[in-house]
């Protein structure tokens, strides 16, 4: 079964799939309190309470600041390995849909958006669709992957294949799991082989 066209879809996040949001946030959180990077850990939970940031207003002025003044979606660095497999299953005919809810915080929207497309186009990230969308079960696709712990779960309850692309944030959440963008590569064209690969 697939999407549309006979083209099998997939969903893909950026931050924390193919983005390393959480090196790059932890270098502007350490900027912003006025620490050493290194005593904000490398292991953490959704919400980053092991940074000190105790409140969601207080990660709000930190998000601010992150994409107005140090161009967060457009100097995060990428995990390895998302440009080759993603190029890769788009050469073999899947379709790569980038979904991400990066227009959360008012006024932002327009920094957001460009910085993410020029962040693509910098790191050489094939797509057909960009979608900014917090719904993503609203999103059309025949396979999801995401590392929010939130949006996995929901994707799974309404029946969608989702694989979990791991970090710190996600450690309970059952398989499919991914630890790599190869182990990402194999679960996807297991799970949903394309007529024209070799048997």
């Amino acid at each position: 079964m697939t999407s549309e066209e006979g083209h099998v879809v997939l969903g893909v996040d950026l931050d924390g799939v193919c983005a390393d949001f959480y090196q790059r946030m932890r270098e502007i959180t350490a900027e912003w309190f006025e620490v050493d990077v290194e005593t904000l850990p490398t292991e953490v939970s959704f919400g980053l309470t092991e940074w000190g940031v105790r409140d969601p207003s207080v990660y709000e002025s930190i998000h601010r600041f992150a994409v107005t003044q140090r161009a967060l979606f457009e100097t995060v660095p990428m995990i390895p390995g998302a440009r080759k497999y993603l190029r890769r299953l788009s050469e073999e005919g899947y379709r790569i849909r980038i979904i991400t809810h990066r227009l959360f915080i008012s006024y932002l929207h327009e920094k957001a958006v460009r910085q993410t497309i020029n962040w693509l186009d910098m790191n050489g990230i094939p797509y057909w669709d960009l979608c900014f969308m917090k719904e993503k079960d609203q999103v059309g696709a025949d396979v999801y992957i995401e590392d929010s712990p939130t949006n996995v779960r929901r994707l799974r309850e309404t029946g969608h294949y989702t694989i979990c692309f791991a970090n710190s944030t996600n450690r309970d959440i059952a398989a499919p799991r991914a630890e790599t963008w190869a182990d990402v590569y194999e679960l996807v064209r297991r799970q949903f082989p394309l007529k024209t690969q070799a048997q």
